[in-house]
């Protein structure tokens, strides 16, 4: 999803890319695209990574997960395995085979449900899932491995949005538009009462090139929050905005769900 966008923005600004995805939705694009001819390709699981993949690699930008909350309740070992187990194996490997900076896409859901809305870098970490706890260990391993050669970075993305070639429909803001565009009913489970800070998913790219770009003192073994203040909005006020792009459709509050707990 993520890795779509970036990769070309990448390329754009002159680096060389490999890429390394399990390739599972290759026939499910909703944009159909080519890897660029320029883009080494390697379809493979992050559990099955060998030292051999990071030959004269400068840097890593690890966006590979089981990337929701419900994933993670399905069957949290898996959920440790890749997202914290295998993915700290990858960053020893990459240390090892001297990449410099490793870019780990965190999440904001690390800080849970929190009574003040305004959050900074400094805030206490309250993860509410198997996924949020996987981002904490993993953040919390990967500043071990930090020295004057292995530079980690964590960067705590909000929700994402956006269009792109590999679609999520799980995301918030996907989600209610992909239930009006097919149903005409823009569909809250919840209570819609919930916060929940969003960026686009160019956004977020434009912050992992960052940094990319930025001296080493600016970013090693430092949190950033991938958003801003005023892309924070409860659930309904999204649905909300949606319904004023697709008149045709009707906002649904169904409270099926228990109220959200992730709320910051």
């Amino acid at each position: 999803y993520i890795g779509t966008i970036l990769n070309h923005d990448l390329l754009n600004e002159g680096y060389k890319v490999i890429g390394m995805d399990t390739d599972f939705y290759r026939d499910k694009k909703l944009i159909k695209t080519k890897i660029p001819k320029d883009v080494l390709q390697l379809k493979k699981d992050i559990r099955n990574v060998s030292i051999e993949d990071f030959h004269n690699v400068d840097a890593i930008i690890h966006l590979a997960a089981l990337s929701n909350d419900p994933l993670g309740k399905i069957n949290p070992d898996i959920t440790n395995e890749i997202n914290f187990l295998s993915s700290l194996r990858l960053a020893e490997m990459a240390k090892k085979a001297n990449v410099s900076r490793f870019l780990f896409s965190s999440s904001c859901s690390i800080y849970g449900q929190m009574e003040k809305k305004k959050l900074n870098e400094d805030a206490p970490m309250n993860p509410l899932s198997a996924y949020a706890h996987s981002k904490v260990n993993l953040e919390k391993a990967l500043s071990n491995l930090a020295d004057d050669k292995f530079s980690p970075v964590y960067l705590r993305n909000g929700t994402a949005y956006g269009i792109s070639s590999n679609m999520r429909f799980d995301l918030v803001v996907n989600n209610l538009t992909g239930w009006g565009y097919t149903t005409k009913e823009i569909k809250i489970l919840s209570d819609g009462r919930a916060w929940r800070p969003i960026v686009h998913i160019r956004d977020i790219s434009n912050a992992f090139i960052a940094a990319l770009k930025a001296p080493k003192e600016v970013i090693h073994n430092e949190a950033f929050n991938v958003g801003v203040n005023s892309e924070n909005y409860q659930v309904k006020a999204m649905a909300e905005e949606i319904h004023t792009q697709m008149k045709d459709c009707e906002v649904k509050i169904l409270g099926e769900n228990n109220p959200d707990q992730r709320d910051y």
